[in-house]
């Protein structure tokens, strides 16, 4: 069965509890040899999210926080993605903070995140945790922010986002001032 691999196996045969004990073996298997990524599918269909958490914990030590935070998701462990979004932010993995806090809704942090993406020039990060936390005051201080830097493409998404049709003129007039347009 490890040999054949879990998306070449019919395991429509066995009841529910014996084929959730299939998984699971194969997911410990898997787990085992190394290969995590067969690992977390076998889990996932055996629905044991203490597995996921424990898959989850060996990508933390490991460095890969964006595996960790996917399986903590998967594992629904809200207390793992907080703890891990707060050490990622701590440490400037702002993407991976990013993804902890969403997956949790904690718009609180969402927006700590957001204001260390002001403050650090990280526009994409910063836009996108505005947007996901609904601030159009906030993607609006963003295009102010990338229109004083002549970050043009980054000003018009953030204005666009916030529907800010005095600001998005305004942008125009500036592309058109510098002949931005052909």
């Amino acid at each position: 069965l490890l040999e054949r691999g879990l998306d070449n196996i019919n395991l429509s045969m066995f009841n529910e509890v014996t084929r959730r004990h299939v998984l699971n073996v194969l997911g410990e298997e898997y787990q085992r040899k190394g290969k995590l990524t067969d690992a977390v599918k076998a889990f996932i269909l055996a629905g044991n999210k203490v597995k996921l958490t424990e898959i989850g914990e060996d990508y933390e030590r490991v460095g890969m926080f964006t595996n960790a935070v996917d399986c903590y998701n998967l594992a629904d462990n809200h207390p793992k993605l907080l703890k891990l979004g707060n050490k990622c932010l701590d440490d400037g993995r702002l993407g991976d903070a990013i993804k902890a806090f969403r997956a949790i809704n904690n718009v609180e942090r969402l927006a700590r995140v957001g204001e260390d993406c002001l403050t650090r020039g990280k526009w994409d990060h910063a836009i996108e945790v505005f947007t996901a936390i609904k601030s159009p005051e906030k993607l609006t201080e963003v295009g102010n922010r990338c229109m004083s830097e002549s970050q043009y493409g980054y000003a018009l998404k953030a204005f666009e986002l916030a529907n800010n049709k005095e600001k998005l003129s305004a942008l125009g007039d500036v592309c058109l001032r510098e002949n931005l347009f052909t």
